[in-house]
């Protein structure tokens, strides 16, 4: 048989779930697949149980090399020989070692799953939850994490949100910079065991959504330039980096690459969605964009499953959203910073750098029920440009909502918690009405429990990128005028200094000493989810007006007029009137106002409540009240 032959005999053996990366095979042997134009000499070294092996790779078109290598199973570890450097797969499944180790053969096929009647995940309804593994615990892993899901669960937790696992640099970080996005963190445990892990929350019912960055890549540790300078361009401009090239010469295996990275999540790993990372910076003018190729490819991937596609885009470009045949690119769900920053202004009293062009005010609050987005076009004074598209049309659930995340604690600069800096009344009201909003709320680990523990920025880099990093650090912190005054910028937390990422560790001691957060939140979200003025999140069903400088009132419609609901947020001082010349504050007819709940009650650590409507409004300060409609017949004969 000619050696020709031979290799389509071989190949037609051959059964690949993904274009590049390292497959076991059915029937024994692993195959290896790398996309390597330009390499003048490619070899593959499997470092086996029987010994090291080197193996030449046959070429393919396009610039791939390929190799069936018999002997090599799940477990062997292997490296690329790329004229004349080791260098670790870019599919990588895992790097045991780190960024700069060698790459370990995974067979996904050795996990069993227990999860065959999940159904997955669909927006309406959800409550997030983000999470950062490598802090949630006191270990910092997967099987630590798995623990506390029943605690999630209970409370009325319905999705968990995971920062970035693709493998980076160093004993600790966000995962933004992640350098193999095939392979989760070694820091966090084996990929069994996220397996393991996302296994043992849908068996709580608990969904699993995984942030992943398809914007850049991380600065240390990449090995993709090595193998094709294609894979980044010069054509945008982007803040951590080279783009990827996803519209230019030979960027066809960049988009097959990184459209098989989604779903590769979703299959391999049961996943129930995803969070796209600041999209913005995700550049393509090819006809069909790369977010919507990867939204399309990740939804096909989990049938008969649904899952839930999110996206973070700073110029709040309702495209995303928008369906397919709209000319959008099909995702589900947007992070809402409008609503945070307004959140934020209203409980501290800063309004710095990019908060300040909210205010705080109760009209804000009204709007973002109303409409999600605040700035839908109109001009933003701190970019000196416009921002924001039109939202009319969004169904109310594609705003994700949240007073905290990842980003917003660690730019206050020591980290520190809301609840850490405002009145605990104001926080009550404010954390009422993120979690009754017709949006889809989000918390950030350990608010559910009135967590003290900071959150800041840490990033474990070599010495030099470590200093570059930190000055860049105090750069951005910088816009903030409060943290530019003397002698503040030496108590920026150094991000890699092994302490600044202990610190952010939760101590969960503090979920039985905070119990009265625990159960506003816990209570709040029963509501949510019972309550049918609460949990239809339907367009247009809610209304809302300003009372008082400092209160407003949201009026949430139902069929029937006995499920109405009227939330009254007062962020102000106790609040006295005869009436309001608003109609929204009226009763249905036939019907009169009784207090249903009040974030004032003593089991949350609140003053009590007074009789709200006696001889006209008695409003407490710092307070968010649901009142609920009674029959007028009832309220006389109880009268």
């Amino acid at each position: 048989m000619r050696s020709g032959d031979a290799k389509l005999r071989q190949m037609s053996h051959v059964c690949r779930r993904l274009p590049v990366g390292a497959e076991v095979q059915p029937d024994g042997g692993t195959h290896f697949r790398v996309w390597a134009p330009a390499a003048r000499e490619l070899t593959l070294r499997v470092c086996a149980r029987n010994g090291v092996r080197d193996v030449g790779l046959e070429g393919e078109p396009q610039g791939y090399h390929s190799a069936l290598v018999a002997e090599a199973r799940a477990g062997d570890r292997y490296w690329f020989r790329l004229d004349g450097d080791e260098l670790a797969d870019p599919a990588s499944r895992f790097q045991p070692e780190g960024p700069f180790g060698p790459s370990e053969i995974v067979d996904p096929r050795c996990f069993r799953w227990t999860d065959s009647a999940w159904s997955g995940i669909r927006l309406r309804g959800q409550v997030l939850y983000e999470m950062h593994v490598g802090t949630f615990t006191s270990d910092g892993t997967w099987r630590s994490a798995m623990e506390k899901l029943p605690r999630l669960a209970e409370l009325g937790i319905t999705t968990i949100e995971v920062m970035p696992v693709a493998e980076f640099p160093g004993r600790f970080g966000w995962g933004y910079d992640g350098v193999f996005p095939y392979a989760p963190t070694r820091l966090y445990g084996s990929p069994d065991d996220l397996r393991a892990f996302i296994d043992r929350a849908h068996s709580h019912r608990l969904g699993v959504v995984l942030d992943v960055v398809y914007n850049h890549l991380g600065p240390d540790g990449s090995v993709f330039s090595r193998f094709a300078k294609s894979y980044f361009t010069k054509r945008y401009d982007n803040e951590w980096g080279d783009a990827l090239n996803f519209d230019g010469p030979d960027s066809a295996p960049v988009r097959e690459y990184f459209v098989s990275n989604g779903a590769y999540w979703i299959d391999e790993f049961h996943f129930d969605g995803l969070r796209l990372d600041a999209t913005q910076s995700i550049h393509d003018r090819s006809p069909e964009h790369i977010i919507a190729a990867i939204t399309a490819k990740a939804r096909a991937a989990a049938q008969p499953r649904t899952i839930v596609m999110v996206t973070e885009n700073e110029p709040q470009n309702v495209r995303m959203l928008q369906r397919v045949e709209e000319g959008g690119y099909g995702l589900d769900a947007a992070w809402n910073d409008d609503f945070h920053h307004s959140a934020w202004v209203a409980l501290t009293g800063r309004a710095e750098a990019y908060y300040a062009d909210h205010r705080g005010v109760p009209q804000e609050f009204v709007s973002a029920a109303k409409y999600g987005y605040l700035f839908q076009g109109q001009w933003y004074g701190w970019q000196k440009q416009s921002r924001g598209t039109d939202a009319r049309g969004i169904e109310p659930a594609a705003f994700v909502n949240f007073i905290e995340n990842h980003d917003q604690l660690a730019n206050s600069g020591n980290g520190s918690r809301l609840l850490q800096r405002t009145a605990p009344g104001r926080y009550r009201a404010m954390t009422t009405l993120l979690l009754l909003m017709p949006g889809t709320p989000m918390l950030f680990q350990g608010q559910e429990f009135g967590a003290t523990t900071p959150f800041l920025y840490f990033a474990d880099h070599n010495p030099e990128l470590a200093r570059g990093v930190e000055k860049g650090r105090v750069e951005f912190m910088a816009q903030f005028q409060s943290m530019s005054s003397p002698g503040m910028p030496r108590h920026v937390p150094p991000p890699h200094d092994p302490a600044t990422f202990e610190r952010s560790r939760l101590n969960w001691n503090e979920w039985q000493a905070h119990v009265e957060v625990r159960r506003l939140h816990s209570d709040l979200l029963s509501l949510r989810r019972i309550d049918r003025a609460f949990s239809q999140q339907a367009r247009g069903a809610v209304d809302g007006a300003v009372i008082a400088p400092d209160a407003f009132v949201l009026r949430y419609a139902t069929r029937e007029a006995r499920d109405e609901r009227l939330l009254v947020v007062n962020l102000g001082r106790d609040l006295a009137a005869s009436s309001f010349a608003e109609p929204l504050v009226a009763p249905p007819q036939g019907y009169a106002w009784r207090l249903g709940w009040s974030s004032e009650a003593p089991e949350y650590g609140g003053s009590g409540t007074p009789d709200v409507l006696h001889a006209g409004w008695r409003l407490p300060g710092h307070a968010a009240l649901v009142l609920k409609p009674e029959r007028t017949d009832v309220a006389h004969r109880a009268g």
